[in-house]
């Protein structure tokens, strides 16, 4: 049985995690197949939108006993390659060349956490119980944390991260770490909508270059910020999505991407 599957469906390709009898735990193996499955999904030309989501009652709970187990037996080189294994997959969602949707149905903890917390969008069920757990076994969630402070900001990354405590869906959109809280059985439909949405209403193309600028400008000054604003800029202007868009526009015709 695949640890992570994947299909798709009207553009919409769905990444789901699949070791329900584990919760969906992370295990190294779990890692390795997610991110060669959104390697896939960023190269896949029947591909517009990807969805993050996960079969049985978790979404992911965080790393298995095992897999814990495992690691303290590690060298720190060991360590090293292992939790570069979790940082290439984070950084990989996080700038995947295209929009990431999380379907967060049940728990979501510790590095499960993390997965949802660098998409894009993140859809929770209301039951859904969202935490940074690590500080409560003595563990650091240090490759998150780069990732939560870019996305809620500083004091609220402290609360979630120095407190370990769990919050569900409500308090996550409070918060600013889920976008949208939907009854657990509408769920799949309203991300489905909303995910053939972006697929119908907006450039490919264009929501690429946006989610790499909002990137990429957190990190340089700002003159550099607006001296590459202005060259994204002007080179998105000859873009010949930007000259349909454009056409459509003057010509008062929907346009369907």
């Amino acid at each position: 049985m695949s640890l992570v599957t994947y299909t798709k469906e009207n553009r919409i390709g769905y990444v789901t995690l699949n070791r329900p009898e584990k919760r969906n735990a992370l295990s190294r193996e779990l890692v390795v197949a997610l991110k060669e499955v959104f390697a896939q999904a960023e190269v896949d030309e029947d591909v517009k939108v990807v969805v993050l989501k996960a079969n049985g009652e978790a979404f992911c709970a965080g790393a298995d006993l095992a897999y814990l187990q495992e690691l303290q037996k590690f060298s720190l080189e060991e360590n090293l390659a292992d939790s570069t294994q979790l940082k290439e997959l984070f950084l990989q969602i996080y700038q995947l060349k295209k929009v990431v949707i999380a379907n967060v149905q049940g728990h979501a903890l510790a590095g499960g956490c993390g997965l949802a917390s660098v998409c894009d969008f993140v859809f929770a069920a209301p039951e859904a119980k969202f935490g940074y757990t690590e500080v409560k076994i003595g563990f650091i969630p240090a490759i998150v944390l780069v990732f939560l402070i870019r996305k809620i900001g500083e004091q609220r990354a402290k609360q979630l991260l120095l407190s370990g405590e769990l919050f569900k869906g409500e308090e996550a959109v409070r918060m600013g770490l889920a976008n949208f809280l939907v009854a657990k059985d509408k769920l799949d439909q309203s991300v489905g909508d909303f995910a053939k949405h972006l697929i119908d209403t907006n450039s490919g193309q264009s929501m690429m270059l946006t989610k790499k600028m909002i990137d990429e400008v957190q990190s340089i000054t700002l003159h550099q910020a607006l001296d590459y604003a202005c060259d994204m800029n002007a080179a998105a202007r000859a873009s010949d999505d930007c000259k349909k868009g454009i056409a459509a526009f003057l010509e008062k015709r929907e346009l369907k991407w």
